[in-house]
């Protein structure tokens, strides 16, 4: 029987996966996702996609909420920024989309400074409602500025080509998703267990505590607003990507209560919470749809026609339940689970 898993050294402390099957279940994992878009149908790979570029956007959002404590309701502002500033340098501009996907980046960090340095006094509810605020001014800014994003008409994206590679293609695309989505988790892992890493959760647990430590807590939340800030606009330029076509209609606010959706429901704080979150919650309304299938017509078609209103019915519910039931999330829950396996017959 296993008694525990000890630490002989720093570089054991810091690494970044410990365990061997943990290796081969995540090469397992990845060879898998290669190997989805010959074998799913156009339906089923849409899903994937979704997955992908959510995953991406969580990840961003759990550097700043997860990792470093700070409350945000503005999640969309960011997405919406990245979305309109590839659309703007490829479409409008004709730059290549590295550039594009460069710009992605840049333009909501700089926003996000304009947000949290105002902010680096406000925690909680009072922090929620300066980003609540954000996205809104964010949007009206879009609209006014019709010179540049078109205003309410939009602007039309097509798939980029990199290097010669075309993403045309739905598969080509997935495969473009995957690799930002895998190279984003690997860099906010690599983050978490690095010396920014620590103070961002020194910050969230204690800041007075951190303070005393020598931490700069305005620099910190600073880097925790930019980075999150950064990794959201690329992500919410692969998701004008999908879409086709960029507007401020294709980003209502229920992004943002669906951002925060995943990282309660996945764990807070948490790479692989952040990865389950989204897989539970993006698939959660086509599940509860198949399910209304199955018992009338007639539901199906009310859950069709009013999908946004249960959307937001559901996830209220889901961020109750695991709030109540689970509050460190399916992380939590698989960590239980793990722990009373490897420990049967004893509790602990």
């Amino acid at each position: 029987m296993r008694t525990g898993d000890y630490k002989q050294s720093y570089g054991e402390l810091v690494a970044l996966i410990d365990s061997p099957p943990v290796w081969l279940w995540s090469a397992v994992l990845l060879l898998a996702l290669i190997a989805a878009p010959h074998l799913l149908n156009s339906y089923a790979l849409s899903f994937l996609m979704i997955i992908l570029i959510t995953v991406t956007g969580a990840l961003g959002l759990n550097i700043l909420t997860g990792y470093t404590g700070l409350i945000s309701l503005g999640h969309v502002g960011f997405l919406v920024t990245g979305a309109y500033a590839y659309a703007v340098l490829v479409s409008k501009y004709h730059m290549p989309p590295l550039v594009g996907f460069l710009g992605a980046g840049v333009v909501p960090a700089l926003a996000s400074l304009i947000v949290g340095a105002p902010s680096l006094r406000l925690k909680g509810l009072y922090l929620a409602i300066t980003t609540l605020a954000f996205s809104f001014i964010i949007n009206t800014v879009i609209l006014e500025m019709r010179w540049l994003t078109n205003g309410a008409r939009g602007i039309q994206v097509q798939r980029p080509e990199i290097f010669g590679i075309s993403f045309d293609s739905d598969a080509a695309f997935t495969y473009l998703c995957l690799g930002i989505a895998v190279l984003t988790l690997l860099a906010t892992l690599n983050i978490r267990r690095s010396r920014v890493g620590r103070a961002f959760v020194a910050i969230r647990d204690n800041d007075t505590a951190a303070r005393v430590m020598g931490i700069n807590l305005h620099a910190y939340k600073l880097f925790a607003f930019v980075t999150s800030a950064f990794i959201t606009g690329i992500a919410g330029a692969l998701y004008g990507i999908y879409l086709s076509f960029v507007s401020v209609e294709g980003f209502p606010f229920l992004l943002s209560i669906e951002a925060l959706a995943i990282l309660i429901v996945g764990g807070l704080g948490s790479a692989l919470g952040a990865v389950l979150g989204t897989i539970l919650i993006v698939l959660l309304p086509e599940a509860t749809r198949l399910v209304f299938s199955l018992f009338s017509a007639q539901l199906d078609t009310s859950f069709t026609t009013g999908a946004q209103e249960l959307k937001s019915m559901l996830y209220g519910l889901v961020i109750i339940l695991f709030l109540r039931f689970q509050p460190r999330g399916l992380v939590g829950a698989w960590h239980d689970i793990r722990r009373t396996w490897v420990h049967w017959p004893l509790r602990y």
